[in-house]
């Protein structure tokens, strides 16, 4: 039994603009559609669903941040020696959505995953708080942990470290880029009539096709 499902138009869908699904360039519309959502949604609008699988091939899953985007791909941080980055060393490809619920929008991507360079992560990890940077050393991400309290003070104890000095980026945290095989856009629609486009990577370039809701 379903229910949360309704089949009845909302309101706070975005404004009927030009049709999306018409578009050539599948990062300009995520760009225009990324301003969008930083302008509507209350918290958190680069969030995003991150799926990956190791060699067993079971899917995981799990919230991370976008922190930055272009023409070759999507960037997000973590430690590598967490589950993901141990599933993404074993199988470097991934899938992610992004969903806006203010806007009734969301996007699709996934394709081959590749650690960003040194430079970039070395620049992200510096420009994120102090404390931020502190709980990246500390924590081993996704291995067991006694108590909070054991964590608590590794971190004070990292705080007194480097108290008077900079906060080197930690070799075990950097970056991965997704560089997107295919981009799917989807808008809700009302009584499930919903627009999508899909944009596949051929060559140097995309074919795009509109798809049934």
């Amino acid at each position: 039994m379903d229910q949360l499902r309704t089949d009845d138009p909302k309101a706070g869908a975005p404004a009927p603009t030009l049709d999306f699904t018409l578009s050539e360039d599948p990062f300009a519309l995520f760009a225009a559609w990324m301003r969008e959502a930083e302008a509507a949604e209350p918290e958190d609008p680069n969030a995003m669903a991150l799926a990956t699988a190791g060699s067993d091939g079971l899917p995981d899953v799990r919230m991370v941040l976008l922190k930055g985007f272009d023409e070759r791909g999507f960037v997000f941080y973590t430690n590598v020696q967490s589950a993901k980055g141990e599933e993404l060393a074993q199988n470097p490809q991934a899938a992610l959505v992004l969903h806006w619920k203010s806007l009734r929008r969301q996007v699709r991507a996934r394709g081959p995953v590749s650690p960003v360079t040194a430079e970039e992560a070395d620049a992200y990890f510096e420009s994120r708080r102090r404390e931020s940077r502190l709980g990246a050393i500390a924590s081993q991400q996704s291995r067991p942990l006694a108590d909070r309290a054991a964590l608590m003070a590794e971190v004070t104890e990292l705080a007194a470290r480097y108290e008077n000095g900079p906060i080197p980026r930690p070799e075990h945290w950097t970056g991965f880029r997704i560089a997107p095989v295919s981009l799917e856009f989807w808008q809700n629609g009302d009584y499930r009539l919903h627009d999508r486009v899909r944009f596949t990577r051929t060559g140097n370039g995309w074919s795009r096709a509109r798809l049934y809701p």
